[in-house]
């Protein structure tokens, strides 16, 4: 027989035994080896090869076993051989396998193999040389060490006669493509190699090997642990993915729950996320920190085998001891009471004893540490601006090894960044419920019932931006007449907030002096322009706004408006599709200088007009117009109650809830007075002609059923009329108005000097009567018109059951 080539494949015996110990595959090197053909022991007992003389294989670990067997040959004689077998797993579930290789000889294997030579000078790491039929030609002593075998026995091997992992698999993939390409190319893995502890990054490079004539003739494999690296390329993915993910909103519970998230399973099986509760220190975290210390668990994250992410998120997943928003007090000694009075990170294992002492002081979380496996905790301080937040807690019951140095850094980088979002979420909700507050102090609580109009309002913040400026209010005014106003100051905050509550303010000053609407923005204007002066800044218009302002007489039912930049407001008619009302649109408060104009139009009874800020019909995400449109049919839709009309506004122009700019929606529906509920007379300027002008009045209280008010309401027309005929200017007139609960006495001339209300002294013969009127009715005053002035009073009519 001639001498077996121990690099050809044929030379190495191989050999598939199943997991029942029977021979199911048998090549030409295992004939050459023990002499025996594929038939003959193919489907026989795999034991039946031993020589009995001699022990067998003891049990394999970890799936691979390697070492020298007693083997019976065919002609019956023995024959020691190394081996090395490693089990195999069917991927479709079937029943595993073992492959056993036998290399020829060590003795046969050439002692100067060029290529072999160069590939061992060249490399100063863990070197293994392939040749051009993928067999092992040599290794050097660290690769052996590496694979966990003896050196001289590797020789004609496959790699995946090595092992039968996946990185076998694609380690002979890549050098058949440097083999047919004469490209390098290179393996990453994570994998735990013979004799560690834990696993390594390694990375396997591979490199042609050429002859003087250029030809591939082997590819040289050399492997390089850069664990290290692949953990600091982690850390430092780690870092950047919490910069980006952690604080991607304004708002506490969400900070704390990304920093979990990207803590799991990155660095740890499970992470909570405690802060300091501020309630007991008016919203701020305590400045010292003292045991017991009161944290309220704010998220926490697990990472568990086939559990879900929505599982993972449950508050009841093992191994949180607290649900989310409990608040539990930690005593000295505690992981979380030591870190936040030390102010650094502190690690308990379970192997040096501090684990079970931290965890004794509460009996049912030490229980559940010991269910669960739990071997390492990290307790990190969260700490912004010199003020303590809270604690993180890191957990590791999966991963084998306790938290080491590096990782130590890294959760203090990690959760420090996270710590500064969360103080700039704390610090955002302060500043957005004071902003809040004050916004609700500024606005109206309650819209007051009027015999004008039936109104409903909505107001709704702004999610992102911070809440702003805009305001609506309903004014009752003189003559059953009402203004509605809607507004929006440029800007967002508390300054914001505070200049609306003074121009609303202002609003209401100038409604009581029954300015037109162009007037009262006039006004408004010169308010604005003192407001930016007055802020420091020589920028004119540093505060601006825009307004809408309209007042409505349901006796004539007439409505005049003008509008400061602001959108023009919708009308729907009783029996009309929806319109926006043409209305020349005036510049922005706050410009100065520039004129406004007012338009007036009939509205029937029953007519809905809506005043709105730009915030419910502009958004990033569509047209003006577009948001126009929804308005309308918003509007147009079928339904008795206004606030159901706002309700159905709101959802159909801003269907998620929120909106990226304050809104504020205003609804009235305009009613009107019958004419048989006004009584109007023209007065002569003759004092004699009062008392049958008297008579006249109690007439018609007669015919109102108002009979109880006569005595009052003929003493205060009496004064009215007779202040008229004496200092006022023909023509002079009289008008009642009553509804259910008000009677409205007025007087009108053509002067426009102004009433004046004064205490008459003892000896004085006059400087009585307004006096008198204002004792005697619940409010009265004065209001400039075109043609002169109007003195009014109004009386509480008590309602008859």
């Amino acid at each position: 027989m001639s001498p077996v080539n121990p690099f050809d494949d044929a030379a190495t015996a191989r050999v598939v035994v199943d997991d029942s110990g029977t021979l199911r595959e048998w090549n030409e090197g295992a004939r050459l080896l023990l002499g025996h053909l594929a038939g003959e022991v193919v489907g026989t007992p795999a034991a039946d090869l031993l020589d009995a003389r001699h022990d067998g294989p003891p049990t394999p670990e970890n799936g691979r076993w390697h070492g020298t067997l007693a083997l019976r040959h065919r002609d019956g004689h023995t024959v020691s051989v190394w081996v090395l077998a490693h089990h195999r797993t069917a991927a479709d579930g079937a029943p595993g396998s073992w492959l056993a290789v036998a290399p020829p000889a060590p003795a046969a294997a050439p002692q100067d193999d060029p290529l072999v030579r160069a590939a061992l000078t060249q490399s100063p790491c863990a070197v293994m040389v392939f040749d051009d039929r993928l067999l092992l030609r040599g290794v050097n002593d660290a690769m052996a060490r590496l694979l966990g075998l003896p050196r001289d026995r590797l020789h004609g091997l496959r790699a995946t006669d090595i092992n039968s992992r996946p990185q076998n698999m694609e380690l002979e993939r890549l050098l058949r493509r440097v083999l047919a390409t004469g490209r390098r190319q290179d393996l990453r893995s994570h994998l735990k190699a013979e004799g560690e502890e834990r696993a390594h990054a390694w990375v396997a490079l591979m490199a042609p090997l050429t002859d003087a004539d250029g030809l591939v003739r082997g590819v040289c494999v050399s492997a390089h642990d850069f664990t290290e690296q692949h953990l600091a390329r982690e850390r430092l993915q780690l870092v950047n993915e919490a910069s980006v993910r952690v604080g991607s909103t304004l708002d506490v519970n969400r900070t704390a729950e990304e920093l979990a998230d990207v803590c799991v399973p990155a660095l740890a099986d499970f992470v909570s996320v405690d802060l300091l509760d501020p309630r007991d220190t008016g919203g701020e975290p305590a400045t010292v920190v003292e045991p017991p210390v009161g944290l309220r668990r704010t998220a926490h994250r697990t990472h568990l085998p086939d559990h879900s992410a929505g599982s993972a998120h449950s508050s009841t997943c093992p191994p949180a001891a607290a649900e989310t928003g409990r608040l539990d007090f930690y005593p000295a000694g505690s992981p979380q009471a030591e870190c936040l009075l030390s102010g650094r990170a502190i690690v308990a294992a379970e192997a040096h004893g501090a684990l079970e002492r931290w965890m004794g002081w509460d009996p049912a979380r030490l229980r559940q540490v010991r269910e669960h496996g739990v071997h390492s905790v990290m307790s990190v301080p969260l700490q912004a601006r010199g003020t303590t937040l809270g604690v993180a807690v890191f957990i590791r019951f999966r991963r084998l090894h306790p938290f080491t140095h590096d990782d130590v850094l890294l959760a203090e980088e990690v959760s420090a960044r996270a710590a500064v979002c969360i103080d700039n979420a704390r610090r955002y909700s302060r500043e957005r419920e004071a902003t809040l507050t004050l916004q609700r102090s500024l606005l109206p609580r309650w819209l007051p019932p009027t015999a004008a109009v039936q109104a409903a309002s909505r107001y709704l913040p702004a999610a992102r931006s911070g809440v702003g400026g805009d305001w609506f209010d309903v004014i009752p005014l003189s003559g059953m007449r009402v203004a509605m106003v809607v507004g929006d100051v440029v800007g967002h905050g508390i300054a914001a907030s505070a200049t609306m509550g003074r121009l609303r303010t202002a609003v209401r000053t100038l409604a009581d002096i029954d300015l037109t609407p162009e007037e009262l923005l006039t006004h408004l204007d010169d308010l604005v322009v003192r407001l930016s002066e007055e802020s420091g800044d020589d920028r004119a218009g540093e505060v601006g706004a825009t307004c809408l302002y309209a007042v409505y007489d349901p006796v004539s039912r007439h409505c005049a408006m003008a509008r400061a930049g602001h959108p023009a407001p919708v009308l729907v008619p009783p029996d009309g599709p929806a319109r926006q009302v043409e209305l020349p649109s005036g510049p922005p408060l706050g410009v100065g200088g520039l004129p406004f104009e007012s338009a007036e139009l009939e509205l029937r009874e029953g007519s809905v007009l809506a005043l709105y800020t730009d915030g419910l019909v502009e958004s990033r995400d569509r047209d003006p117009d577009a948001g126009l449109a929804l308005l309308r049919e918003a509007l147009a839709a079928p339904g008795d109650s206004l606030d159901a009309a706002c309700d159905r506004v709101l959802h159909s122009l801003l269907p998620a809830g929120s909106a990226g700019d304050d809104v504020a929606l205003l609804l009235a529906r305009t009613r009107g007075l019958p004419t048989g509920q006004v009584a109007t007379w023209d007065i002569p300027a003759d004092p004699s002609l009062v008392a049958p002008v008297r008579k006249q009045v109690l007439d018609q209280l007669a015919v109102w059923g108002l009979a109880d008010a006569s005595f009052t309401v003929e003493l205060v027309v009496s004064e009215l009329v007779t202040n008229a005929i004496r200092y006022g200017s023909p023509p002079i007139r009289l008008r009642l108005i009553h509804d259910a609960t008000t009677l409205i006495c007025e007087v009108s001339d053509s002067s426009h000097t102004a009433p004046h209300l004064r205490r008459a002294r003892t000896w004085d013969e006059g400087g009585r009567g307004l006096l008198l009127v204002a004792q005697l009715t619940q409010r009265w005053g004065s209001r400039h018109t075109t043609e002169g002035k109007t003195i009014w009073a109004e009386l509480g009519l008590v309602e008859e059951e």
